[in-house]
């Protein structure tokens, strides 16, 4: 996956873009304007770059304005019918797919949604589960579910809606092992509207997306009028041709239409053409040109990402949502604008990936594995010899990559020598990613950013203007790293400057108006809690942005942008945070103190709390048979030991045999005294 987005971005890297101009002609038939596009100039065919410079394109609009003087002729008009087949139900991979382009979700939260629905939602009449399985490739429903399906259409549709036959769906992708059906509702008859207040809005959105695309995958085609009309200016050496389509029955597009990736805002098929005849003489409204520019490939957006990965057989339906992740939580990739951008860490782990384990990271590596895992599944082959032959081969190539040089793959030389003391240049990898660095480091301190710039800003940089106040947004870099300020610090005044952390994932030579502007709307309400009232707010601080509520912190994750956080998932969050701080056990309350004895699980394992007290417990503990009183002692205890009092003895409980025994408590280390951070 990580290749793939590499590969790409070096696609967009190399790319030289071009100039081109298509030539257009708008006309008026009964009030009713539209517009077709030149095809043939001089009895040959229009190509892409047959016209190529304004020069070019205004000699030729000249040319045919003065053959046309004002007049087109009909040349030619061709009518046909055009349908378009419904969708098959989702799988895994078009699910993911589809809830970032029509939902804006990200991969991982339309799975995390559709386990919720998988589930079960309590919608009054108990937990339900309302969608089958979420995992899968298979588009195969069962017969039950089929004729479910056809018995709602028949119902509640015409008859021109339900198609004759059942129509069943097969799959393409590579290595698909179907084990389950596609995903749809466990009953059709549990229509969105009949779910209206019982889901989150999230929830609705997915339960509704996946109930349509159920049903409109058994409904007949949509058909459309299609007509193409051509037009001679002059002798029919030069000709224009206008397109156009009309809906005359919706089939299935009455429930559901699919969404695209890399959609164009405007498509020339879907305009609709005035009755036109072969033979009419129509009026030129004008003759015009207009620039266009080739493009690179687009990056790779999630939904465009996740259905490379199925083409290529990468993954399985169960892994597209936890490969993006680690891409995003190992920094590999960056979302921008809801594309992906590797990083520079990224760049040099493809580098030696691909260069030193090339086998495997190519992309038929995966899929053969897979196929072979498949058939192992299937009892068709043996799985030792191939885990053999797997590891005997990997474990050989790590023996021998095993004293390849970090700079080798870390640095290069850029055949420049340092302002500062002479010696070579190296583009070097860092923490904020690349920068040139010096070969005589330590001894040489010379860094800049690979543009030119400083690597680091020593003195404020102004970005932008401040609408609300006039004042200047300043970029600065602090003990945390970079942020931004608002205006500059009054010495007069103890109040402090609007000050809001870059977020590491931003490179500064990136940093624009626009996400300055952002950044400075931080902290952000989303909105109040339902139940308490109290507001939940978004913000950036030195580990990242973060959701607070009530004085509760969350980390938002990294695959998740902050901007597009709601008050749902900001509740989600803190709810995350609330069960992860939950007691396992409350046995009780101290009668000298009547604070609360409770059972916690933490980084090192369980633990007793009361107050400020902690006592950690024994890896082999009980906490099901530890009773309020063994829990009293061992509280007891670790509160004496500042007191210099006697320690109680304690009867241990264990699912072994119990025996008495002292309890030791170790006295904490002293901490030492933090160092006042030097300031950039």
């Amino acid at each position: 996956a990580l290749r793939l987005i590499i590969e790409r971005e070096i696609e967009i890297e190399k790319f030289i873009s071009q100039e081109y101009w298509t030539i257009h002609l708008d006309s008026i038939k009964s009030k009713n304007k539209f517009q077709a596009k030149l095809i043939q100039l001089d009895n040959k065919k229009v190509e892409q770059f047959t016209i190529t410079s304004k020069e070019q394109h205004e000699s030729i609009v000249g040319k045919l304005l003065l053959e046309s003087a004002g007049k087109t002729r009909v040349t030619r008009v061709e009518k046909k019918q055009r349908t378009r087949n419904p969708a098959p139900p989702f799988t895994t991979s078009t699910l993911q797919q589809e809830s970032v382009r029509k939902l804006g979700f990200t991969t991982s939260r339309a799975m995390r949604i559709a386990q919720q629905l998988y589930e079960g939602i309590d919608i009054g009449s108990g937990t339900v589960g309302l969608i089958t399985y979420m995992r899968t490739d298979s588009l195969t429903l069962s017969n039950e579910a089929m004729n479910q399906i056809r018995g709602y259409i028949q119902s509640n549709f015409d008859a021109d809606y339900l198609p004759k036959t059942p129509i069943f769906y097969k799959t393409k992708s590579k290595n698909a092992q179907e084990a389950h059906e596609a995903i749809r509702p466990t009953d059709i008859s549990r229509t969105p509207q009949s779910l209206v207040g019982k889901l989150s809005p999230e929830q609705f959105k997915l339960y509704e997306m996946i109930w349509k695309r159920s049903l409109a995958s058994q409904m007949t085609p949509a058909k459309f009028d299609a007509v193409s009309v051509d037009l001679a200016i002059g002798s029919e050496a030069n000709l224009f041709r206008a397109t156009g389509q009309t809906l005359v029955f919706p089939g299935f597009i009455a429930i559901y239409t699919e969404s695209l990736d890399d959609a164009s805002n405007e498509d020339e098929d879907s305009l609709k053409l005035p009755p036109i005849e072969t033979g009419e003489i129509l009026t030129v409204d004008k003759i015009y040109g207009d620039q266009h520019f080739t493009e690179p490939p687009p990056r790779y957006s999630e939904a465009s990402l996740v259905k490379s990965l199925e083409e290529y057989g990468i993954g399985r339906p169960s892994t597209y949502a936890s490969i993006i992740s680690t891409l995003q939580d190992r920094e590999y990739v960056i979302l921008d604008k809801k594309r992906f951008m590797p990083t520079d860490v990224g760049r040099v782990v493809n580098k030696f990936l691909t260069e030193h384990f090339t086998r495997y990271v190519d992309y038929d590596f995966t899929a053969g594995l897979e196929s072979s895992l498949d058939e192992i599944a299937e009892n068709n082959k043996e799985w030792v010899p191939l885990l053999k032959n797997f590891w005997d081969d990997f474990n050989k190539t790590i023996a021998e990559k095993s004293n390849i040089d970090r700079a080798e793959i870390t640095q290069e030389a850029i055949h420049e020598d340092c302002p500062k003391c002479g010696k070579p240049l190296f583009s070097r990898l860092g923490r904020r990613g690349k920068f040139i660095g010096c070969s005589g480091y330590p001894d040489c301190d010379y860094t800049r950013n690979v543009n030119g710039d400083s690597s680091t800003p020593n003195e404020p940089v102004l970005v932008c203007k401040d609408p609300e106040t006039g004042k200047d947004v300043l970029l600065l870099v602090g003990p945390y790293g970079p942020y931004l300020q608002v205006g500059v610090q009054d010495e007069d005044s103890k109040k402090k400057p609007k000050r809001v952390s870059v977020p590491k994932e931003i490179s500064l030579s990136d940093l624009n108006e626009d996400m300055a502007l952002n950044l400075l709307t931080l902290p952000k309400e989303l909105g109040l809690h339902p139940d308490t009232g109290k507001k939940v707010i978004v913000n950036i601080g030195r580990f990242g942005p973060y959701v607070n509520y009530d004085g509760k912190f969350k980390s938002i994750p990294r695959s998740e942008s902050i901007f597009d956080i709601t008050l749902e998932r900001g509740l989600e969050l803190i709810a995350e945070a609330i069960a992860k701080n939950a007691p396992l056990r409350t046995l009780g309350n101290d009668p000298e103190t009547n604070l609360s004895v409770e059972i916690f699980n933490g980084r090192y394992g369980t633990y007793l709390q009361k107050g400020s007290t902690k006592v950690t417990l024994p890896k082999d503990q009980d906490i099901e048979k530890i009773t309020f009183e063994e829990a009293l002692i061992l509280i007891k205890n670790k509160e004496a030991l500042g007191k210099g009092k006697k320690k109680t003895a304690v009867k241990k409980t264990t699912t072994k045999k119990s025996s008495e025994k002292k309890v030791a408590t170790k006295k904490p280390a002293a901490k030492k005294k933090a160092s006042k951070p030097k300031e950039v």
